[in-house]
């Protein structure tokens, strides 16, 4: 059979396992949502694909974005690792930046992911302007080595001193330590991340080795399924900086794969925002778990350098800023001691999921509460698994837990669950837009997930934002994320001098080295790119200075061969961002180029977003009917339509619920939605 060019998008949450299906041949999509399943989640990931697609030889590309590695994260649940490192420095994984869980506590406990006993030291020492001070003694390196094996260690991470200025030491104790590991789980430090400052170089290299084991054996699992199922094309997944990478990378890096569904979100909400004429959005990925927010400034996402996955846990590689709170379908409201109402962060997840249900759990969640206020229609649950929900199971459950507390009946606690609730998301796009100097008016708010387009109203009011964007799928933005995104590689390398009479020739060769290796990346890849595009930046500060500045480099790339720029065009390029940054420069201080960042990118085909967009229909043919729903204390008669079913123009004055497989929307009375020519529902105030 001839294979067709059909493309899958794969995301796994915490409830959720989303597909999104394209060929590309037609501009056919299909999704499906199953439950994700635990304690293995390649189980919902194979069901998922099974749901749309039989004959996996007709499939050219899988792209994954996967919570394997957020999940053994944050349930401490990664493989048991060993560490060596230098003499003097083994507890630096413990003693971090000397910070502390709460700000203000004066307690606080932390335990690093490696016990002090497989944290070993041996004798080798690198200054920081890389000079060798005491070579390697590989022989206790080799001891050290045994020793974690015998002590049941599954993967070892190689921390020295310094190496990012010089990683022969480091170099050679890790090719000591390969000779004699059981397996391929060996990180080194200098591999992972060759930049200055030694907590954040150890401390991502460890999680890089925590992960090892159970993300390469997942997606092991995973690849030997797919092939079993006829599949022999590319299977690739999604990082944290928004691009994908082969598996077999994500397997030596699984570090890079923290956050990669909320990830996969945020680009493809990007594409989809720029092809309805808006620049400038804040995403909101609401599924049972989570509510992740990210900043879209014209048309460009938010890279951070670092982020913490959970105290303590910090990862020094590029990431799209994303801020996570428990405010997901699944998150379950309480009141605590003080008599407050509170919403997350624990949620009942996919098992046994929200009171309604009807799987064994019997407290109140956000998703019981749009149950009962009549929100979310009982009779057609979305994911396929459940045939009804069951109300008065939620709405005893809402009494007993929220409204006998606060002295409230059923309804009223219902409705003070959702105000909390959406409280805190308008906290969390508060924080990403005000807080950071972006006025909300200019940004229009996108909802995805399979529970964010029912509260984009809210949103609006409460974060005075200009409008909602509500994709044509909106459960399954990420999955579709995964289709679009780029294949991208990331790379960094300390260079730490005065920019005055900086070695513009070894600059220029690190900047090589960077195209040279991620070009062969790309070359070795088995798809197609439109393009390839080279990012050069500069981390730089003036002498003395902690925090530094982001400095684009003007860069030519020239048939795969770098002209660098000349050391004025630095200076002015750094000028300008420091200025821009702090809105003054210091004349007499001494400029200094502190990391290199290079990020090269291969670009891949990109989908008519058009193809999705409704052909024909009617407003009277998607009519369902209507159904009583809760608003501000009052019933209202609220029509019901099929939102697959809208034609293009189409107008729906709200009170209006829109159904579809994937997700519900919500248009609130005084708002109206409206379908623009790609499908999506622009949700906004109505005129007066």
């Amino acid at each position: 059979m001839t294979r067709s060019n059909r493309m899958i998008g794969v995301d796994v949450g915490g409830t959720f396992t989303d597909i999104f299906v394209l060929d590309e041949a037609t501009g056919i999509a299909e999704v499906a949502k199953v439950p994700t399943t635990r304690p293995d989640q390649s189980d919902g990931f194979l069901s998922g694909i099974s749901a749309r697609v039989k004959d996996l030889s007709t499939v050219s590309v899988v792209v994954h974005g996967t919570t394997a590695g957020t999940n053994a994260l944050l349930e401490r649940k990664g493989a048991r690792i060993g560490v060596i490192t230098t003499m003097g420095l083994r507890d630096v994984l413990e003693m971090r930046r000397r910070d502390r869980p709460r700000t203000w506590g004066l307690r606080g406990d932390f335990t690093p992911i490696v016990e002090r006993s497989l944290r070993l030291e041996v004798s080798e020492r690198t200054l920081a302007d890389g000079t060798i001070r005491t070579p390697v003694d590989l022989e206790s390196v080799r001891k050290a080595a045994q020793q974690l094996i015998d002590d049941g260690c599954l993967a070892c991470a190689i921390l020295f001193a310094n190496s990012y200025a010089n990683a022969k030491n480091e170099r050679l104790a890790v090719e000591a330590v390969r000779a004699i590991w059981p397996n391929a789980h060996v990180s080194a430090s200098s591999e992972i991340l060759p930049e200055i400052r030694e907590f954040e170089r150890f401390s991502t290299t460890a999680l890089n080795a925590y992960l090892q084991p159970e993300v390469s054996g997942y997606l092991a699992r995973l690849e030997t399924a797919l092939k079993d199922g006829g599949f022999a094309g590319e299977f690739m997944l999604v990082q944290s900086n928004g691009g994908v990478m082969d598996v077999e990378s994500a397997a030596k890096l699984p570090v890079r794969t923290a956050l990669s569904g909320p990830a996969a979100g945020v680009i493809a909400a990007g594409y989809i925002a720029e092809a309805a004429g808006f620049a400038d959005v804040i995403t909101g990925d609401m599924g049972g778990t989570s509510f992740d927010v990210s900043l879209i400034a014209k048309g460009q996402s938010m890279l951070s350098p670092q982020t913490s996955v959970d105290f303590g846990m910090v990862i020094r590689s590029p990431m799209i800023e994303i801020t996570t709170i428990g405010a997901g379908g699944g998150s379950i409201a309480w009141v605590d001691k003080g008599g407050l109402l509170n919403i997350g962060p624990e949620s009942a997840g996919s098992t046994p999921g929200p009171v309604a249900y009807g799987q064994g759990n019997t407290r109140p969640t956000v998703t019981d509460a749009n149950v009962v206020l009549g929100r979310i229609d009982p009779e057609n649950p979305i994911g396929g698994k459940l045939d009804r929900l069951d109300v008065e199971a939620a709405k005893s459950a809402i009494l007993e837990h929220v409204g006998k507390p606060l002295n409230l009946d059923a309804l009223q606690a219902a409705e003070a669950i959702l105000r909390v609730a959406n409280s805190r998301m308008a906290g969390a796009l508060r924080l990403v837009s005000i807080e950071r100097g972006f006025d909300p008016k200019r940004f229009a708010f996108m909802p995805f997930g399979g529970g964010g387009a029912l509260h984009s109203g809210a949103m609006l009011e409460e974060v005075g934002l200009a409008r909602a964007i509500v994709p044509r799928y909106p459960g399954v933005t990420s999955a579709m994320g995964c289709v679009i995104a780029d294949m991208r590689q990331d790379f960094v390398q300390t260079i730490n001098a005065a920019l005055t009479g900086i070695d513009l020739q070894t600059l220029t060769s690190f900047m090589q080295n960077h195209i040279d290796s991620g070009f062969a990346t790309l070359d070795a890849a088995r798809t197609h790119f439109e393009g390839r595009d080279t990012e050069f930046t500069l981390d730089m500060s003036y002498l003395g200075q902690t925090h530094t500045v982001s400095v684009p480099l003007p860069v030519v790339v020239a048939g795969g061969k770098v002209v660098a720029p000349t050391e004025n065009e630095i200076t002015a390029a750094f000028d300008a961002a420091y200025s821009s940054t702090y809105g003054r420069l210091l004349e007499k201080g001494t400029r200094r180029v502190i990391n290199l960042r290079s990020a090269i990118i291969g670009r891949r085909p990109r989908f008519d977003l058009a193809t999705l967009a409704p052909k024909g229909g009617s407003v009277e043919a998607a009519f369902k009917g209507t159904r009583q729903v809760h608003f501000a204390d009052r019933w209202f008669e609220t029509r019901l339509y099929n939102r697959l079913d809208l034609p293009v123009g189409a107008e729906i004055p709200g009170p209006a619920i829109l159904e579809q497989p994937d997700t519900t929307v919500l248009i609130e009375p005084g708002l109206i939605g409206k379908v623009d020519a790609f499908g999506n529902t622009l949700i906004e105030r109505a005129a007066l």
